[in-house]
C-alpha cells in the first residue's frame, strides 16, 4: 500500500486498520468471508480501467479483447461450477441479480411470494422499503412456530389463493435445507416463475453438500461472495430461453459498464471452487456450524430451528436476559463480530431484535475446526454474561487475538503490531 500510504494516509490508516481488526478478531457474520491473495490481486489490478459496455464480442467500445477472455472465462467455469444453461456474470451485487430477474419476467404490480424478512428472508424478497416491496405485491411466507422452518403447506395455501406471477427461494437468515423441488411443483401447479436466490449457500450448492436448484428453478440468482468465497458481486443463471431477455436486461437495461476487474476477480474465484479442495473446505464449513451450534446448545444457548444444516445459525439471547443489539456491541468490544438478527415471531424490534446471526465461512477460511468452535463458544457465553463489564471483555478480546496469530489470514505479512 505504498503508493496509498503517500498519496492518502488518512485513507491508508483506515485501510491498516480494518487490515488489523480482521486479522485479530473473529469474523462470524455469516455473508462475508476471507478472499483469497489470487481473488484480491485480480480485483486490484488494470482490468479497473477499462469500459467493457455489451458482452463478449459485442462491446460497444473497442480495446475488449482482454477483458472479454476474462468475462468468457468466468461464464465458462460458473457454467461448469453449477451446471446451468446460461449465466450472466455482470450484476454488482445480489440484489441487481434479484432485480434483473424481476424485470425479465414481471411487470410494475405483478404478485411475487418471497420469505418474510423476519423469518429469515432478503430485503429483495419483498421488504415495504425495498424496491422489490415498492414496485410489486408481495405475498409472504414463513416459517412454523413450532419446528421453525419453511412452512410449504402455507406456501402452497398462498400460491394457490393468491397467484403470484413469480415465487422467490432462498434467505438470509434461514440455517436449514431448502426444498427447491417442492417449491418448483408448488409454482407449476399455480403457473409461476420459481426464482433461487442462493447468496448463502452457493458455496454448498457448487460442493454438492446443499440440494441444487438449477433443475428446479427458472431463474438462479447468487452473490459471488459469502460461501462462494469470490469478490462482492452478483450473478444470475438462467434456463436458456430466457438469456437474450435477460441479458437486455442487465444492459443496457439496470446496468451500464460492467466491473471488469471483479468480474476477472469473479473468475480466479469460480477456477478456485472448481479446484479438489473446494468441496473439503466446504465441508469444514458445515462442520464448524454444526459444531459451535451444539457447543452454543452447551452454553445454554436456544438455536433457532434446534441447529444447522449449512453454514450459519439463529442465535436466540433471550435465555442469556439480553437483546441482539447488546449482544452484538458486547461481543465487539471482545473481538467477535456477529450481527443483531430478528428470530421468528420475535417480540423486539429489528434495530434491536432477540438474536444474533452467527456463521463460520470466515473462521473456516483461517483454517479453524472443531475444537476451535467450543472455545469461540465459550468466548460468546463469557462475553454476553459480562455485556456491562469492559475489563472483562477487554480479556476476552486478548485471548481472542492470540487464537488469531495461530491462523493467520495472509501468511505472518502483518505480524504481531
Amino acid at each position: 500500500m505504498s503508493y496509498v500510504k503517500k498519496i492518502d494516509p488518512e485513507l491508508y490508516d483506515a485501510i491498516l486498520k480494518e487490515t488489523e481488526r480482521e486479522a485479530y478478531t473473529l469474523e462470524l457474520i455469516p455473508s462475508e468471508n476471507i478472499v483469497s491473495e489470487a481473488v484480491l490481486e485480480a480485483q486490484g489490478g488494470v482490468m479497473t480501467n477499462k469500459y467493457a459496455e455489451g458482452y463478449p464480442g459485442k462491446r460497444y467500445y473497442g480495446g475488449c479483447d482482454y477483458v472479454d477472455v476474462a468475462e468468457k472465462l468466468a461464464q465458462e467455469r460458473a457454467k461448469q461450477l453449477f451446471g446451468c444453461e446460461h449465466v450472466n456474470v455482470q450484476p454488482h451485487c445480489g440484489t441487481s441479480a434479484n432485480l434483473a430477474v424481476y424485470l425479465t419476467v414481471l411487470n410494475i404490480g405483478d404478485t411475487i411470494m418471497g420469505m418474510d424478512l423476519s423469518c429469515g428472508g432478503h430485503l429483495s424478497h419483498g421488504h415495504p422499503l425495498n424496491f422489490s416491496g415498492k414496485f410489486y405485491k408481495i405475498v409472504p411466507y414463513g416459517v412454523t412456530t413450532d419446528t421453525e422452518t419453511i412452512d410449504y403447506d402455507q406456501m402452497r395455501k398462498l400460491a394457490l389463493e393468491h397467484k403470484p406471477k413469480i415465487i422467490v427461494t432462498g434467505a438470509s437468515a434461514y440455517s436449514r435445507t431448502i426444498d427447491f423441488k417442492r417449491v418448483k411443483e408448488i409454482a407449476d401447479e399455480v403457473g409461476a416463475y420459481h426464482m433461487a436466490d442462493i447468496a448463502h449457500i452457493a458455496g454448498l450448492v457448487a460442493a454438492s453438500l446443499h440440494p441444487s436448484p438449477v433443475p428446479y428453478a427458472d431463474f438462479v440468482t447468487t452473490t459471488t461472495h459469502k460461501t462462494l468465497r469470490g469478490p462482492r458481486g452478483g450473478m444470475v443463471m438462467c434456463k436458456e430461453k430466457f438469456a437474450k431477455d435477460l441479458d437486455r436486461i442487465v444492459f443496457p437495461g439496470i446496468q451500464g459498464g460492467p466491473l471488469m476487474h471483479v468480474i476477472a476477480a469473479k473468475a480466479v474465484a469460480f477456477k478456485e471452487a472448481l479446484g479438489d479442495g473446494f468441496k473439503t473446505y466446504q465441508k469444514q464449513i458445515v462442520a464448524n456450524a454444526q459444531e459451535l451450534a451444539k457447543a452454543l446448545q452447551n452454553e445454554g444457548f436456544r438455536i433457532v430451528s434446534g441447529g444447522t444444516d449449512n453454514h450459519l445459525m439463529l442465535v436466540d439471547l433471550r435465555s442469556k436476559k439480553t437483546t441482539g443489539k447488546i449482544g452484538q456491541e458486547a461481543l465487539d468490544k471482545a473481538g467477535i463480530t456477529v450481527n443483531k438478527n430478528t428470530i421468528p415471531y420475535d417480540p423486539e424490534k429489528p434495530f434491536i431484535a432477540s438474536g444474533i446471526r452467527v456463521g463460520t465461512p470466515s473462521i473456516t477460511s483461517r483454517g479453524m475446526k472443531e475444537k476451535e468452535m467450543t472455545q469461540i463458544a465459550k468466548w460468546i457465553n463469557q462475553a454476553l454474561f459480562a455485556h456491562d463489564n469492559d475489563a472483562v471483555l477487554a480479556k476476552i478480546k486478548a485471548d481472542v487475538k492470540q487464537l488469531c496469530l495461530k491462523f493467520p489470514i495472509y501468511g505472518e505479512r502483518l505480524g504481531d503490531r
